[in-house]
């Protein structure tokens, strides 16, 4: 199956699932300064960039996540191909807070897996990530718009390269469900 057909299935099966459930809200978000405090449980949704496709997040604490991300990449280091990955993130303030929404800036560590081909050649990048972002999240809406730079250093498998490093970004957005 073909990195662009498994994102295919992969966002068909998301906007099934989406258009399965009830509508939720958003909880009310207790007020404590600046420090950010999450109202959403798990959440699904698209990103643009480097990947572009599905997005998860899973708020397991009140400013701790776990996110993950699958999707292509194209001409990344002149490749392309199927990247997935998955990381720790961590909510440490709020930069905005108000009736509307958070602003809070979040820090991560997690891991990639990179399937890619090239000119004749394929191979398999498997790297640590360190993301940096912004989530607009919404208080009257179950919905978060994110804006995100991660650090990657790549260690690759079944290819010329023993190690590179590289800036990757993504915009998108998720619906919470709870």
């Amino acid at each position: 199956m073909t990195a662009a057909r498994t994102v295919t299935c992969a966002l068909i099966a998301a906007f099934a699932l989406a258009s399965t459930v009830d509508v939720a809200e958003a909880r009310p978000r207790p007020r404590r300064g600046k420090k950010f405090q999450a109202n959403k449980g798990f959440g699904l949704g698209l990103m643009i960039g480097a990947p572009s496709g599905l997005s998860g997040k899973y708020f397991y604490a009140a400013d701790k996540a776990f996110d993950f991300g699958i999707g292509g990449i194209r001409y990344y280091r002149n490749r392309s191909g199927l990247h997935l990955h998955a990381d720790h993130l961590w909510h440490p303030v709020s930069l905005v807070s108000n009736a509307d929404f958070e602003l809070p800036l979040y820090l991560g560590v997690g891991v990639r897996v990179f399937d890619f081909n090239d000119d004749n050649n394929k191979g398999d990048a498997i790297g640590l990530r360190v993301p940096v972002g912004l989530a607009f999240d919404l208080n009257k809406t179950p919905i978060d718009i994110f804006v995100e730079l991660a650090f990657v250093a790549d260690f690759f498998v079944n290819y010329t390269d023993d190690f590179g490093t590289d800036l990757s970004g993504a915009i998108g957005f998720r619906y919470y469900f709870n």
